[in-house]
């Protein structure tokens, strides 16, 4: 799914004028004047321009290898742009394989886990899992539940998703009371417990085992981790395991996996478990994505192999939930899981209760399945409408207090009227916007509750570690967190995370930043080509959609409007030198609004992302355009 793109806009004789993504003005100042100036840094290993007007600096190009169109071809450029210009790891990196995964041994504590839930499975003792209301807790709890059924088909396995209004985030003592009070004797978090250090302990008052997987970030101090009878992390202090960013399903898988290899009795998995393991990648996949981790490494595995089986899955609510979402006859890559399938399933636990989702996830009855992912469908159409409402308010209440200009480097707010669910999707609307850490909370009589997220370079989870006295509770890790804060304390906690991150970001880090690869030419964006860069896929954070600057192109004639409200642009660019060189149709999503900015004919500089585009069968490339600047 393309999404739209931000547009420095320049000309002779018409102001500068920068635009965010949903093409909202941002700032404005006057082409060739002392107040705007195209500054190239290096900085991070990254070459960079920036605009500059005489309200500061507004946004940076950012190239990540060397600006150039000499040299290699397109591929390699690229691939040399990320680091991988050795041929060895560029074609490892090219062609993933399920045999780069780690053996799930590595895992602490992971067979000591594995073992006692195959001890009560067999023994008829009851087993709860105890997931997370986001996707990647849902994803890796219906991980867990379909391999404990299907290495013990007998089991008495349940689930169990804390409401996040009456709940909140994690284990807590007494939900573990309540179900050890309903018989569970062992209890297995998924996407959570790692600081859950008093829940330990009533688990273990209670009589039942508690066994933790998790990934957020643990205590630093060893000392401070829950005394479970077992906890499986990738990251923990002096017990690392190869590779710490791993989500909350990906660590589910991998404990799903050790479970499949102890029940087959060798290292060669039985044939049924091993289906269900490649069947599983699927929801695991949607867990990765959602939860906003790094493609790279082990996630890159299990994305790669995990979204091509989402459409055809043998789970009967993954398949429902692709034909609600309007995605049956579309390839599902990870912007459509992002965009479309993930936002669906958070949904139910913003608005309502997650373990509906969950029921989708593991239920085998189609037509409940149907009847979920369309209730799902009603609810995030009414997340959106809370969404954009909450939005504007914080907008302007940032702007308001003066949160946006350079003295004050993170946003902090609180309102009755918020509703505690949505937040998180609005803090990074304003992260978006305003490119700077964001907290917003609803305000309560007795707590505000609420979610952050952040900007690459500043670690939010240890900023919210060095304010923890203002705090009632909190946790997550470095790009989004949840926070807890008394009402009277609401004021010192802002004033200390502004502080904080004062202290630990510059001004020019709140620059939005535009990245590319490298240099090119129209006459390198060939169907070939394009096609050998897509086997980066998936692409996301940690491995972003390639990014090219067209350097100097010309403009064939005029930009042309087009779709509902003739919202979009559509232009033709060319080389400057012109001849029998063919040209690229370059799309602006959201753009059309400032088609008339641009003059017909008129040199400029674009960053786009090279697509495949097909129709009827033909296929053709196309340039989504990212950022403009006219010469």
């Amino acid at each position: 799914m393309a999404q739209p793109g931000g547009a420095v806009v320049a000309g002779a004789g018409i102001d500068l004028v920068q635009f965010d993504h949903a093409g909202v003005f941002l700032s404005c100042g006057r082409r060739g004047s002392e107040h705007a100036r195209l500054h190239r840094t290096l900085r991070r290993g990254l070459v960079q321009e920036t605009v500059e007007d005489e309200r500061g600096l507004t946004r940076r190009w950012s190239c990540r290898g060397v600006p150039t169109q000499a040299g290699p071809s397109l591929c390699e450029r690229v691939l040399a742009a990320r680091g991988l210009d050795d041929a060895d790891r560029a074609r490892t990196y090219l062609n993933p394989s399920l045999a780069h995964l780690r053996d799930p041994a590595d895992l602490p504590e992971i067979d000591r886990a594995a073992a006692r839930i195959l001890e009560a499975a067999r023994a008829g003792e009851p087993i709860v899992i105890y997931g997370d209301y986001d996707v990647d807790g849902i994803t890796a709890s219906a991980v867990m539940f379909r391999m404990i059924r299907a290495v013990c088909p007998q089991a008495s396995v349940s689930t169990y998703i804390p409401h996040r209004l009456e709940e909140g985030y994690g284990l807590n003592d007494e939900a573990i009371r309540a179900l050890a009070r309903g018989g569970a004797r062992v209890i297995v978090s998924v996407d959570c417990g790692v600081t859950a250090r008093s829940e330990a302990e009533t688990a273990r008052s209670v009589g039942v085992d508690l066994i933790i997987t998790d990934h957020h970030n643990p205590p630093k101090d060893p000392e401070d981790l829950p005394r479970a009878f077992a906890l499986v992390h990738p990251s923990l202090p002096g017990r690392e395991s190869g590779f710490d960013g791993l989500c909350g399903a990906g660590v589910a898988y991998k404990l799903a996996w050790r479970l499949a290899t102890l029940t087959s009795g060798s290292e060669r998995v039985r044939d049924d478990l091993r289906t269900l393991l490649l069947d599983l990648l699927g929801p695991v996949s949607l867990g990765v994505v959602a939860d906003v981790v790094p493609l790279v490494d082990e996630n890159r595995v299990l994305t790669r192999f995990g979204l091509g089986r989402v459409k055809h899955s043998p789970f009967v609510g993954l398949r429902a939930l692709v034909r609600a979402s309007g995605l049956a006859g579309d390839e599902i890559d990870t912007e459509r899981v992002g965009f479309v399938l993930a936002p669906r399933l958070n949904a139910c636990g913003r608005l309502g209760h997650a373990r509906e989702a969950l029921e989708l996830m593991i239920t085998e009855d189609e037509t409940r399945a149907a009847e979920i992912a369309l209730q799902l469908t009603r609810l995030n159409e009414q997340r959106r409408r809370t969404e954009h409402a909450i939005a504007e308010q914080a907008c302007a209440m940032a702007e308001a207090l003066g949160m946006t200009g350079p003295d004050r480097r993170a946003i902090v707010l609180a309102h009755e009227d918020w509703h505690p669910g949505v937040v998180g999707i609005v803090c990074s609307r304003l992260v978006d916007r305003y490119a700077r850490p964001t907290i917003l909370m609803q305000k309560q009589r007795d707590l505000c509750v609420g979610s952050g997220r952040s900007i690459d370079g500043f670690n939010l989870h240890g900023a919210l570690v060095a304010c923890a006295e203002h705090l009632t509770g909190f946790g997550g890790h470095d790009m989004a967190a949840g926070v807890k804060v008394h009402p009277d304390r609401l004021d010192e906690f802002a004033e200390a995370l502004i502080g904080h991150a004062n202290a630990e970001l510059r001004v020019d880090d709140l620059v939005r930043r535009v990245d590319y690869d490298c240099d090119a030419r129209v006459g390198d964006l060939d169907l070939r080509a394009i096609e050998r860069l897509e086997m980066l896929a998936p692409f996301g954070r940690g491995n972003p959609h390639v990014g090219v600057r067209l350097r100097g192109v010309r403009m064939n004639g005029s930009p042309r409007r087009f779709g509902s409200h003739s919202r979009h642009m559509a232009l033709e660019l060319v080389d400057e030198s012109g001849g029998l060189g063919r040209g690229v149709r370059a799309i602006g999503w959201g753009w059309g609004e400032h088609a008339d900015r641009i003059p017909a004919g008129c040199r400029l500089d674009a960053i786009v992302r090279p697509t495949i585009s097909t129709w009827n069968g033909r296929s053709r490339v196309e340039a989504e355009l990212q950022d403009v600047m006219l010469l």
